[in-house]
């Protein structure tokens, strides 16, 4: 996470004016990381499509195992 956001947000950028920008742009880059880019980690897909596959699975597990 950390070197992806150095990588794909902060290298080769001039300094924000502010904190309150530099916070904005790091808020948005989190929320694409998470929402839209895809890892090939976990099988090409979001971060929140395979936490809802892992919960949706572990319901299910739960479910069962009541």
């Amino acid at each position: 996470f950390n070197a992806a956001l150095k990588r794909e947000l902060l290298e080769g950028r001039a300094a924000f004016p502010d904190q309150a920008t530099a916070y904005r742009a790091v808020f948005r880059w989190a929320h694409r990381y998470n929402t839209r880019r895809r890892h090939s980690a976990i099988g090409n897909i979001t971060p929140n499509t395979y936490e809802a596959a892992y919960a949706a699975t572990a319901s299910a597990t739960l479910a069962e195992a009541a």
